[in-house]
Formats: structure tokens, C-alpha cells, sequence
């Protein structure tokens, strides 16, 4: 079983996207420890879309999305690990709740839902990896269910342009890093 399955086993929606890298799986997950969301001008345009401006971050790196709204859920070092966030996803703010690991299992507030996020890295012969993402989401109610299934009719697209944009990112820092080893 992968970790995200026990983090959110039942879900709503579900997004999943994949890509080969030319890297060992320990050097796939380095990359994907270490990749910076910022250094895509496709991501910076979409978050931008988002929020109605600019992010103000110079970095958005993994640990730079968990000091902001998600939370460490699980993480199998080298392998897999889960992000999670809550909140109402629809609004415009985005109205994110910071809660603590421990409580996202018996997060249930009526009008909210709850996401994961997970990179998982599976080896490939001749020394590949597969890097996967896969985003699910949890709506609490039928309320919060319609409201997320209208925003992700709207939101979808560009939730995909960016898993892959993030994938795209893992896989240039982790081929780079293997083309300046002597």
C-alpha cells in the first residue's frame, strides 16, 4: 500500500500525472526534496491567476509549502511522501486552515474539505526512475462537495499544468544533478 492511500483513502476527485527521469530513485527524491517551485515562470503566471498577484515568496520549495498551509502527513524517505492541507478551496483566498498532522485523519468541519498531495518515486530499469504526484480531495458534506466540484471544473486545468510543471522541475534537477557528477 503507498502512504497516500493511508492518508486519504476515500476521496472526491483525484489528479494523478507522471514522468520518467534519468536518475536513480535516491536521486529522483532529492530532486523532489529540493526542486523550486519558483523558478517557473508557468507556476509564478498560474499562482498569480490565483491569488490576483504575484507570489511574494522568492523560493517555493517542498518545505517552503509546508511552513505555509500543508502539513508533513507521512513521508517513507527516498520512496514517497504526503502533504495535506484543509479548508474551504473554492473561495478566493483559498481560506486554507493550519491544523496539526495528528488531526487531518477526524477533520470533518461541515463546509470544508481536505487534500493531500503526494510525490511517490518508483524505480525503472537501466537506472530511471518514475516520479508520480497525485492529488486527491475530501469534501466534508454534499454542500462542500458541490461547491468544490464547481471550482474544480474552473481550476482544474491549471491544478494539472502545475503537477506537471512541478514533475518537469523534478526531473531537470535531478538529470542536472546526474550530468555534473565527474
Amino acid at each position: 500500500m503507498v502512504a497516500i492511500d493511508r492518508a486519504l483513502p476515500r476521496f472526491d476527485i483525484s489528479e494523478r500525472h507522471s514522468i520518467v527521469v534519468r536518475a536513480e530513485p535516491a536521486q529522483a527524491y532529492a530532486a523532489l526534496r529540493s526542486f523550486d517551485l519558483a523558478d517557473s515562470w508557468l507556476s509564478k503566471l498560474l499562482f498569480a491567476i490565483r491569488r490576483g498577484r504575484p507570489p511574494r515568496r522568492a523560493h517555493l520549495r517542498l518545505d517552503d509549502i509546508l511552513r505555509a498551509s500543508f502539513v508533513l502527513l507521512v513521508e517513507d524517505p527516498g520512496r514517497e511522501i504526503v502533504l495535506g492541507t484543509v479548508g474551504r478551496f473554492w473561495r478566493l483566498t483559498g481560506t486554507a486552515t493550519r491544523i496539526d498532522a495528528s488531526d487531518f485523519d477526524s477533520y470533518a468541519v461541515p463546509g470544508t474539505a481536505k487534500a493531500v498531495m503526494n510525490f511517490r518515486v518508483e524505480p525503472l530499469p537501466d537506472g530511471r526512475s518514475r516520479v508520480i504526484t497525485e492529488t486527491r480531495v475530501l469534501c466534508a458534506d454534499d454542500g462542500a462537495r458541490r461547491s468544490f466540484r464547481r471550482y474544480w471544473m474552473i481550476v482544474a486545468p491549471g491544478s494539472a499544468l502545475i503537477r506537471l510543471e512541478m514533475l518537469r522541475l523534478i526531473r531537470r534537477v535531478a538529470e542536472r544533478a546526474i550530468a555534473e557528477v565527474p
